[in-house]
């Protein structure tokens, strides 16, 4: 495969990739990022089987900072701690990674999208470690320490609350609420202060990118889910779910489809919902 990488990538390409790596002068970066709220899958499960070489990510230590009330529940990382992270798991400037999780690529979305706005050549795994048609090894695995410099969060990726609220009231613009709908709705909610969703947001869940064997519908499908809820080509969208990890799987998938003007909002509706200055509203509509 030449040429960088998109941001979704399927078996077969994947297959190619370690094919390719013997003779390809860029090092081919496999990340595990299996990871689940509640520890049901994590560290543990890497160590008994991964993909042959990969190296774990710890989601909720490496590729978020400390949770608070004004930034949420999973900030992304001071650009120090990150590249710390990228060096330990073997990055280097012309790296190509591929990442994977054991669940709907959610919390590999998030590693990836992160590199990905630093300019890495990254990919998610498209149907995660169960798309995996190799053999798999266990225990830990300790790459060769990168050597990628601290690099920013460039701003024009990522929007405030208050660039949110502002489009989210425009008409030149869509704010995507990434998360299921009783959540939006306000039906429920289990973790985050208050429930409902920001007003003028269209809830578009995730999980609505994949098919039944959870790997990423081809971007003219993702195109048409998009445009259906009023995303185009020449209006901002920002994205949010709870937290900002999630959130990530649209951002990809919108990149997928050939969009760019989309930016993330990292806080997400755990950094909304905890500031009571701000206006929620519940029900299925915007």
């Amino acid at each position: 495969m030449s040429g960088r990488l998109g941001p979704l990538l399927d078996v077969a390409q994947l297959h190619a990739l370690i094919d390719e790596a013997a003779h390809d002068p860029r090092p081919l970066v496999l990340l595990d990022v299996r990871w689940a709220l509640d520890g049901s899958t994590g560290e543990h499960a890497h160590l008994d089987a991964h993909l042959p070489g990969a190296v774990y990510v710890d989601l909720g230590t490496e590729l978020a900072a400390p949770a608070s009330p004004g930034a949420g529940r999973h900030p992304l990382p001071a650009p120090e701690d990150f590249a710390a992270t990228l060096r330990r798991v073997g990055v280097t400037e012309d790296s190509r990674i591929v990442a994977y999780d054991d669940t709907d690529g959610g919390p590999a979305a998030r590693l990836v999208w992160m590199l990905r706005a630093l300019g890495h050549d990254a990919a998610v795994l498209s149907g995660g470690l169960r798309a995996w048609n190799g053999p798999l090894e266990s225990g830990p695995v300790t790459p060769v320490p990168g050597d990628v410099p601290v690099r920013d969060w460039p701003a024009e990726r990522i929007a405030s609350a208050d660039e949110v609220a502002t489009l989210a009231a425009a008409s030149d613009g869509v704010v995507l609420d990434a998360r299921a709908a009783e959540r939006y709705r306000g039906d429920v909610e289990p973790i985050d202060p208050r429930a409902g969703h920001v007003p003028g947001a269209v809830n578009l869940p995730y999980a609505g990118n994949l098919d039944q064997e959870r790997r990423f519908l081809d971007p003219a499908e993702l195109r048409r889910r998009f445009e259906a809820a009023g995303v185009s080509e020449d209006r901002e969208t920002i994205v949010y779910c709870g937290s900002g990890v999630t959130a990530t799987h649209d951002l990809l998938a919108l990149e997928a489809a050939g969009f760019e003007k989309v930016r993330l909002f990292p806080g997400s509706w755990s950094q909304w919902s905890a500031d009571r200055a701000r206006p929620v509203a519940v029900g299925p509509n915007p």
